[in-house]
């Protein structure tokens, strides 16, 4: 039987989820293990679409509702705070 998870390891493993989706809905070959010692502006490196940036927002809603019994609420406001500190440069 695997161990129960607590609420900050969760989230923490939500933090990783979301960046490596982040990179694959981005259509990028980069995982958080790549960019995770990096003290640099790493997310200037890579771009995302307005489009894709609007399918990752809605997927990380669903995930943080699903994984941290988020309101719906809520996860829209996290991930709006998410993509703010974390999300790659947007083109078009």
């Amino acid at each position: 039987m695997s161990k129960r998870l607590t609420f900050e390891e969760k989230k923490e493993k939500a933090f990783i989820d979301l960046i490596n989706q982040m990179f694959i809905i981005a259509g990028h070959d980069v995982a958080y293990d790549d960019i995770k010692d990096r003290k640099d502006d790493w997310y200037q490196q890579w771009t995302i679409t307005n489009e894709e940036s609007e399918e990752f927002l809605e997927w990380g809603k669903r995930y943080l509702m699903k994984h941290l019994q988020s309101t719906a609420k809520l996860a829209e406001k996290e991930m709006a705070w998410f993509f703010l500190a974390y999300g790659l440069k947007q083109s078009d």
